[in-house]
């Protein structure tokens, strides 16, 4: 969804993909632990907070041979 849609806000997530919020709630913070998500401010509502991906390439682990 944040592909196509842009970076969102948790209730536009909700509302978008039908999903509980529970679900919706668990998925981002999975994501923002694996660095594939970007939190911003959200200057409309400051309750709020945007949601996007992250473009950046994460930092692989260097293996030590």
């Amino acid at each position: 969804m944040l592909e196509t849609s842009g970076q969102l806000t948790q209730k536009d997530l909700i509302r978008e993909t039908s999903l509980p919020s529970r679900t919706v709630r668990y998925a981002l913070n999975r994501l923002k632990a694996e660095k594939f998500l970007i939190e911003h401010y959200y200057f409309i509502d400051a309750r709020q907070s945007l949601y996007g991906l992250n473009n950046t390439k994460p930092q692989e682990e260097v293996v030590a041979a």
